[in-house]
């Protein structure tokens, strides 16, 4: 059944652009990013409770590691997106490395209990200099393991790149905390929403998604600027990773831990002692000289049982259809899969872009690709 509404039942939002996305995480930055690159950008307006240089705890993007990794899962949707992300960070490190806060770093990943035959199928044709490792130079309890060249992203930076460069193609940034998701529908201009509102997709009004859960991760910032590269240890209750973040004053990330269905944004000194004592073990180099600890921070991944959730969704505005795009639940893989993520989802608004770019004049130009 199509949901009806009427302008009366949502409150006013000023804007006048024809497209909406709601939330300004990695996932509604690339959102924004795959339509600005179909020339879009003018037409759009992000509005989000959080915008990049903020430092809420539930602002989860900003507490990312972050860097492309085999932590996600082994579906075939969840491969092709990684597939896509990959080639799309591969191509701004290239172009835009520095000014993007995106490189090229090693990466040594290992699976105590050893990688899907799927999986190490679906990666070992696209990533670079991707090696599988001898069984003999496996640290005990690990089944497999890779190296590859990953591509890492110092997080607050990159996302405040994704601002700027939006802004400078013409998307418009609104900071509102939404009470409903048909609230961008209260403007008569707007007729496509994208709502990507991570773990607020739970509660929030017009999805209360039952299946989204937060899954609470510690990290531990270190100061250990002779850390040169990745490494992950997966474990079957448990992961391990050094992540050093590009373009720092030499910070590196130690993490981790997932405790599913917790909301807790408090980091706890037992859970730092853990994971410096993994991450000692695992990267020998942190023993090698001492490291400064500069802070322990706890973030909420977007989870979801089943997976992300990118669905359309039709709505009657005043007898008038619009579309509501879910795009949400990435969990801990939003920087390597948003772009696939984005791309999907911005593909399921393809009449209603039609639309849009039908009625639209002078503000988008003729090089606009449906």
């Amino acid at each position: 059944m199509v949901p009806t509404i009427v302008t009366q039942e949502v409150e006013s939002l000023a804007t006048n652009s024809s497209i909406v996305i709601v939330g300004a995480g990695i996932i509604g930055l690339d959102v924004a990013f795959a339509l600005s690159e179909r020339g879009f950008g003018p037409s759009t307006t992000v509005i989000a409770e959080y915008l990049p240089g903020d430092t809420a705890p539930l602002y989860t993007s900003l507490w990312a590691g972050c860097n492309y990794s085999g932590v996600s899962g082994s579906s075939e949707d969840q491969l092709r997106r990684d597939r896509m992300g990959y080639s799309h960070l591969a191509k701004l490190a290239a172009e835009k490395g520095h000014e993007a806060y995106v490189v090229r770093t090693p990466s040594i990943e290992f699976w105590d209990e050893g990688i899907p035959g799927n999986k190490l199928d679906g990666i070992r044709d696209y990533l670079e200099d991707f090696v599988v490792l001898p069984t003999e130079s496996l640290p005990d309890g690990v089944k497999s393991g890779i190296s590859f060249t990953t591509l890492t992203i110092n997080a607050p930076k990159h996302l405040e790149y994704l601002v700027q460069s939006l802004k400078n193609l013409g998307v418009t940034f609104v900071r509102q905390k939404l009470s409903h998701i048909h609230t961008p529908f209260g403007s008569k201009e707007t007729k496509l929403v994208f709502n990507c509102t991570g773990n607020a997709s739970q509660q929030l009004p017009g999805v209360g998604d039952s299946q989204c859960y937060p899954t609470r991760g510690q990290v531990v910032h270190v100061k250990a600027p002779h850390i040169k590269y990745n490494i992950m240890r997966h474990g079957k209750d448990y992961f391990t990773h050094v992540i050093p973040r590009p373009m720092s004053d030499g910070t590196v990330i130690l993490g981790g831990s997932r405790h599913p269905a917790n909301s807790d944004t408090n980091a706890y000194s037992d859970e730092t002692e853990s994971i410096l004592a993994r991450t000692r073990q695992l990267c020998k180099e942190l023993d090698q000289q001492p490291v400064e600890v500069l802070g322990a921070f706890a973030g909420l991944r977007p989870s979801r049982q089943g997976g992300p959730r990118i669905e359309r969704e039709e709505i009657i505005v005043n007898d008038v259809k619009r579309l509501l795009i879910h795009n949400y639940g990435a969990d801990g893989t939003g920087f390597q899969a948003g772009y696939g993520m984005a791309t999907d989802a911005v593909n399921k608004a393809q009449d209603m872009l039609s639309e849009i770019l039908s009625t639209s004049s002078s503000n988008i130009g003729d090089h606009m690709k449906v």
